[in-house]
């Protein structure tokens, strides 16, 4: 009997990785799980797999544990990362970038120990801001993403390591797969706390208002924003797809179903049964206009794209949510689900300045030197000041000499 396929799924303990987990399990492979997480934080823990929990058993930013799940492995699938939706990335920018850490070690570490194939779970933040500023959005093709202009922190942390892994594939050989995902959701996944996305975070809101009986939700933005939401079973088969084909460039994971976050809303009220007074918070972190998934290369590719329609993923996972929300509130303690750990009295933080649709233009400015991104010829001209301020600094020279020949005579 043939020996069983290693597969190493690092973020494990979150919402994909445990889908992908049992999607690999389910088919037969020895599947080793690694996340920062204690195991009793994972969303779903399976037994047979070989887990790997904690800081210091689960934390890939770490090389040495990167080194220890390597081991023997065929498959590595890099979907580790510290994210969350448009509240978190938003306001925690730094702790995105810091994923980097994660994924340069992954691919040392499956380089070294000669790993069959190597997914890396990237996202359509990666994508120029510039043509997100529509609602009514025209797809976003893969070659979209250059010239660059990503989400800020999240975004840029993303497309770097895409790059790492066309390198690592170019220059060592790996077999390396990316994909960009758009918007995941589903049940078993963060739906309170401040890292949930929009369908988790709108499914808890209205079901707050139902249980609660105080009528109304708050809405991040004017709500006309527009998003495609893959659902998470079309997304671990997509990741399987893909790694498994001869796709070398980064590719769309995305459902084409444009939605407005009103209409998204709609559905979450159809659901409940419920009809609610909306309220916009319109300085609230809200992301690019519009956002789609071009899925025109995936088809191409591979014949097949995420075909499972939005409302019948959101009943799925409000109900699942439901079931979470009442185990932990009742009517008077509804109100608490809404407290974020990480955005609750927070302001967000500025961005790099080159997204004109940021309140923080000068910002970016301070410590640029004179003369940066001027007209020809302006530098120079920026340059001779300094020159003519640093006269007094030759004068001081003839008053050193003096002290170095004191100490020479001292010798």
């Amino acid at each position: 009997m043939p020996k069983a396929k290693t597969v190493v799924i690092t973020g494990a303990g979150g919402f994909i990785g445990g889908h992908l987990a049992a999607r690999f399990l389910n088919a037969g492979c020895r599947v080793v799980c690694a996340d920062i997480k204690p195991l009793d934080e994972w969303y779903q823990v399976h037994r047979h797999a070989e887990n790997h929990a904690g800081p210091t058993r689960g934390d890939c930013r770490d090389f040495k544990v990167c080194r220890a799940i390597c081991a023997g492995a065929d498959e590595v699938y890099q979907l580790a990362a510290d994210m969350g939706g448009m509240g978190f990335i938003e306001n925690n920018k730094a702790l995105c970038m810091l994923s980097v850490l994660t994924n340069t070690h992954m691919l040392l570490a499956a380089q070294e120990a000669g790993v069959g194939r190597f997914f890396y779970a990237s996202s359509a933040c990666v994508y120029n801001a510039d043509k997100q500023k529509d609602p009514n959005i025209t797809a976003l093709r893969e070659v979209d993403a250059y010239p660059a202009l990503p989400e800020d922190g999240y975004g840029w942390e993303k497309l770097f390591s895409e790059r790492m892994c066309r390198h690592f594939r170019e220059d060592f050989g790996m077999n390396t797969r990316v994909a960009r995902f758009h918007n995941v959701y589903g049940p078993f996944g963060t739906w309170e706390g401040g890292r949930e996305k929009a369908p988790a975070a709108i499914c808890r809101k209205v079901i707050a208002a139902k249980v609660s009986g105080k009528h109304e939700i708050e809405i991040w933005g004017d709500g006309t924003q527009t998003r495609s939401f893959m659902f998470v079973d079309d997304c671990t088969q997509g990741i399987d797809r893909i790694t498994h084909s001869d796709i070398l460039e980064p590719i769309n994971l995305g459902s084409s179903e444009l939605v407005s976050i009103n209409q998204l809303v709609d559905i979450a009220e159809e659901i409940a049964g419920v009809k609610l007074e909306r309220n916009y918070k319109l300085d609230a972190p809200r992301g690019v206009a519009g956002r789609n998934s071009d899925n025109s290369k995936i088809l191409g590719y591979l014949n097949w794209e995420p075909s499972t329609r939005l409302r019948d993923g959101m009943e799925r996972t409000f109900r699942w949510i439901e079931g979470e929300f009442n185990a932990k509130y009742n009517a008077k303690t509804a109100h608490l689900s809404s407290i974020s750990t990480f955005t609750k009295g927070s302001h967000p933080i500025p961005g790099d300045g080159f997204n004109p649709d940021s309140k923080f233009m000068d910002t970016w400015k301070q410590g640029i030197p004179a003369g940066y991104g001027g007209k020809p010829g302006k530098p120079a001209k920026a340059a001779k000041k300094p020159a003519k301020k640093s006269k007094p600094a030759p004068k001081a020279k003839p008053a050193k000499k003096p002290a170095r020949a004191k100490a020479g005579k001292r010798r």
